[in-house]
């Protein structure tokens, strides 16, 4: 993927050729982009006036964490995934196994939804994130869902020591990451964002708690 202009509305062509997805894998995410399109007007799935530049804002947004999804990754754990965004588009992109875990009822017709038309093997549950199973994964991933401190404590039941996050912040990821070395020590590396100027990318690895803190 390469950097682009923010300000152009981006169509589907465009996104294929930042990203180099197949034919198929391109229609497939036109379904989901149609579907999207058409559930938002009963379901605030996103926001409204996102929908004109949706291939930008949103799957352009959620795709470009696939590069930075380590070779081998077997499971992924999506948290909060509200409309897909990231983990079924990643899904739709040929991660093997994704988790989706929403617990707004609607959003999780429509994930459900969208998982049957787009094809995507990934697998839905409708519960709070407190209330999934332990099990850890090899990446787990949010956007837009809480900040770093509570991401990094609602992901602990999902991470191993080779567990890496990916999660897609703003321009608050310098507030966030001082007030999360309070509580947590990790390794972490930020990527521009190629949807969203004050945006990054933020990979963390070598994730624990602080000793000298205590639990929560």
């Amino acid at each position: 993927m390469t950097t682009r202009p923010t300000r152009i509305p981006l169509g589907p062509g465009g996104f294929q050729k930042l990203t180099n997805v197949s034919r198929e894998t391109l229609d497939r995410l036109i379904s989901y982009v149609d579907l999207l399109t058409a559930w938002n007007a009963r379901i605030n799935l996103v926001s409204h006036n996102t929908l004109g530049d949706v291939w930008r804002r949103h799957i352009l947004d959620s795709a470009q964490l696939y590069p930075h999804i380590p070779q081998g990754t077997q499971m992924l754990i999506d948290l909060g995934s509200g409309a897909g965004l990231p983990g079924l588009i990643l899904s739709i992109l040929g991660v093997p196994v994704v988790h989706l875990i929403e617990s707004d009822a609607r959003k999780a017709v429509f994930l459900r939804e969208a998982a049957r038309v787009t094809g995507a093997a990934a697998s839905l549950h409708a519960i709070r994130i407190e209330q999934m199973k332990p099990v850890v994964a090899n990446v787990v991933t949010a956007r837009a869902l809480a900040p770093l401190s509570d991401l990094l404590a609602i992901s602990e039941r999902f991470r191993g020591p080779d567990t890496i996050c990916l999660f897609l912040k703003g321009e608050s990821v310098q507030e966030e990451l001082t007030n999360a070395r309070k509580e947590w020590k990790m390794t972490p590396r930020q990527s521009p964002s190629l949807s969203d100027p004050t945006g990054c990318i933020l990979r963390l690895e070598n994730i624990t708690r602080d000793p000298s803190t205590g639990s929560r």
